[in-house]
């Protein structure tokens, strides 16, 4: 793809499917996830290998992995927690592993059981149990642009936390607004300063909705250079320290933007809305997405008989 290519990359099915009150059949997450590869997507964040306990609607992670189709060209990431879930991750064949630590400590502890220090003290015995397998790895920074407890998180801190990820030998950055307060400016910011440590390639930007300002967020990130983007089909997900908020981007949403302004994302924009307008039945509720609802710009009406 070109140098102006938007990736997006697809999270739904872990961080949207994670907080659904109604379980999601494997076989149906396995159907979806293969539907997904097949509209073009490089990247699809398949599921988690946490505690059953801790996430129930993500018990079936091992079982998915074993049941899809591997695309060509797509990598598969499971999200991992600690040693124990970089074993099951391996076992499972992941392509990649992300680890997630907040860069706020209030945050952390309350989401992580832990400070952050202590987070990525753990990632570093993650790559232990990684090295030599092949499995790529790429680390988030939670909170990276304000936290719900302890408001704006300095530019400073966020990048030292970019910094010591890097310093553990991990590939890839994400840099994620996990509970939508970021802002176009702070998103220039932040980006300009990640990017002189981390290459556009390996560096993702993961926004939410909460208070509407995702897609200008991505827009801004994009004018500073990003050019990986994390969104969620139909816009599932959310956090639970952000109640009644929406959730990630929407996948679809942000592919029309950038199929609209001539941003080639290598995406089939027509099969995500066919997915998307079948979440419902999936999740047994509506979801925020909006171009599946509206259809594309492209997308005219008849016009009206004179009254």
């Amino acid at each position: 793809m070109s140098a102006d290519a938007m990736l997006i990359q697809e999270v739904a099915t872990r961080d949207g499917f994670q907080i659904e009150p109604v379980y999601v059949e494997t076989a149906d997450k396995i159907s979806l996830i293969d539907a997904l590869a097949a509209t073009g997507f490089s990247r699809i964040e398949v599921s988690s290998f946490v505690s059953p306990k801790a996430v129930p609607a993500l018990r079936d992670a091992a079982e998915v992995f074993a049941g899809i189709t591997r695309r060509p060209g797509t990598v598969y990431v499971a999200l991992v927690p600690n040693p124990k879930g970089a074993e099951r991750a391996l076992a499972a064949k992941v392509d990649e592993v992300n680890l997630v630590a907040s860069v706020s400590e209030t945050h952390n502890r309350a989401n992580m059981g832990m400070t952050p220090d202590a987070s990525i003290e753990g990632f570093g015995r993650i790559m232990e149990t990684v090295k030599g397998s092949g499995v790529s790895t790429n680390a988030t920074v939670a909170t990276a642009f304000g936290c719900p407890f302890e408001g704006d998180q300095p530019v400073d801190k966020v990048i030292g936390q970019v910094e010591r990820y890097l310093a553990l030998g991990i590939e890839g950055v994400t840099l994620a607004d996990t509970t939508g307060m970021a802002n176009p400016r702070q998103v220039e910011r932040l980006v300009a300063r990640a990017l002189t440590l981390v290459p556009a390639e390996r560096l993702t930007l993961h926004f939410h909705n909460t208070r509407g300002l995702g897609l200008a967020n991505v827009l801004a990130a994009y004018g500073t250079g990003a050019r990986r983007f994390d969104a969620a089909l139909g816009g599932l997900g959310g956090c639970p320290f952000a109640p009644g908020a929406t959730g990630n981007i929407c996948t679809e949403d942000l592919a029309s933007m950038a199929h609209e302004m001539g941003i080639p994302t290598g995406l089939d924009l027509e099969g995500l809305i066919a997915l998307s307008r079948d979440l419902p039945r999936l999740v047994g509720h509506d979801v925020p997405g909006q171009v599946a609802k509206a259809g594309r710009p492209c997308d005219l009406h008849p016009v009206p008989k004179a009254a």
